[in-house]
């Protein structure tokens, strides 16, 4: 039962990015191209970690927003209007997720690799964390709440409730619900100004 919970969370998943995509193809969407690009990078060479420390259908949900994620950047670059303003400061959180690939890559531990992999994430994040609060026009609220179903449906395909299997599901549900509650107080502040 829990694979048909991880694939239904895998395809709402899918659905929400594909919403995702086709606003920022038609520039209503901005992404940030350093976030997504580091959001696909990220949770890939988690999964890869996951996978060979053992954790099998609970990485599914972790795998699916990495892939989404490089198909956001891919797609970032297809309207001239999706474009989105990098500024010093996302390159520095570029640079320090960067930093936690390499220090991944250095210690080849699976366990290490999620921990180097959080961060890097993390720090990828920070730039569109920001941007959801103070420009939330920019972002759509469905990719992050498909995002949110994507990562709470990883706690059914459960087995050992190891750091490896949780961590990563864990921090993608509390980064959707933040940047979900982004977006909707920025939106309501919006309504407020008119």
């Amino acid at each position: 039962m829990s694979q048909y919970i991880v694939l239904i969370g895998a395809v709402i998943n899918l659905m929400g990015v594909f919403s995702y995509i086709k606003k920022t193809v038609l520039g209503k969407t901005k992404p940030n191209k350093v976030t997504w690009l580091l959001w696909a990078i990220a949770p890939l060479i988690a999964s890869a970690a996951a996978f060979s420390a053992g954790v099998r259908l609970a990485v599914l949900p972790v795998f699916m927003a990495g892939f989404l994620s490089l198909l956001v950047f891919i797609a970032s670059f297809v309207n001239k209007k999706s474009y989105w303003k990098l500024e010093i400061f996302d390159y520095i959180c570029g640079a320090f997720s960067m930093l936690a690939l390499v220090l991944w890559g250095i210690t080849k531990d699976p366990l290490i690799a999620i921990i180097f992999a959080l961060t890097s994430d993390g720090f990828a994040a920070i730039p569109t964390i920001i941007k959801s609060w103070k420009h939330p026009e920019t972002e759509s609220l469905g990719a992050y709440t498909a995002g949110l179903l994507n990562s709470l449906t990883s706690f059914f395909a459960l087995k050992t409730f190891s750091i490896s299997e949780l961590a990563f599901p864990i921090y993608l549900v509390l980064l959707n619900i933040i940047l979900i509650t982004g977006i909707c107080k920025g939106r309501l502040k919006m309504i407020k100004f008119l």
